[in-house]
């Protein structure tokens, strides 16, 4: 069943979505929110973190062709990010 709420009061709806991840990679959540609370004074809770994560992948561009596997998608996350570090965007040209 899919819920259906208001988003921190904007005006956005947001959608309830049930992920299963291993105990590293939600200790590793855990620990980005307990870093931001240590030196900001707020957590950050496991969804807002993964909500950012969506929003800063949209902003490389990325889709899902020819895809097979996560693996495959970690990869292009990584070579995005890489290329993006760098000033060169997804067709190869200088930003």
């Amino acid at each position: 069943m899919m819920m259906e709420r208001r988003n921190d009061g904007l005006n956005c709806h947001a959608h309830r979505v049930i992920a299963s991840l291993n105990r590293e990679q939600v200790d590793y959540l855990d620990k980005i929110g307990k870093d931001a609370q240590f030196s900001s004074g707020i957590k950050l809770s496991r969804t807002q973190i993964l909500a950012a994560m969506v929003n800063a992948l949209k902003r490389l561009n990325l889709n899902g062709e020819g895809i097979t596997k996560a693996e495959q998608f970690e990869q292009r996350i990584v070579d995005a990010m890489m290329l993006r570090s760098r000033g060169i965007r997804q067709d190869g040209n200088q930003e």
